[in-house]
This record gives C-alpha cells, sequence and structure tokens, in this order.
C-alpha cells in the first residue's frame, strides 16, 4: 500500500453534505478531473495552494476546515 500524504482532508464529507456532489462534479466546479479529486480523497495526491482554495470556497468554508496537517514537527 502506498504511503498516505501528511495532509488530511473532510472533502468526501463535504461533497456528501452538498446534495451528494459527484467526484466528477466537484472537478469541473474546481478545475481538475475526477480521478484528482478521488486521489486527493484518498491523500495520495496533494492539491496546488489554488486547488485547495478554489475547493474550500466550493463549500463556503475556510481552508482549514477542508484540509488538515498530518505532519510531524
Amino acid at each position: 500500500m502506498a504511503k498516505l500524504l501528511p495532509i488530511d482532508n473532510n472533502v468526501k464529507e463535504l461533497r456528501e453534505r452538498h446534495n451528494n456532489m459527484t467526484q466528477g462534479q466537484l472537478g469541473e466546479l474546481v478545475g481538475v478531473t475526477r480521478q484528482t479529486v478521488a486521489a486527493i480523497e484518498q491523500r495520495r495526491y496533494s492539491p496546488s495552494l489554488e486547488t485547495a482554495f478554489r475547493i474550500a470556497r466550493e463549500f463556503g468554508v475556510g481552508l482549514d476546515d477542508v484540509f488538515t496537517w498530518q505532519g510531524q514537527s
């Protein structure tokens, strides 16, 4: 199994709370593919800062409501 990246997220939960939005719908809204959204949700890919802000804006929440740093200090 691939190592998970240190950035955790609530993207799937937010999608489900927003009328069960699909990964494809979110990808279209923020300018990435469905596969990219899936990889972000599975912590296999860290989004660019711009994409992270677009995701947060789409759900009307702050960046730290979507993404959390799980790295070591």
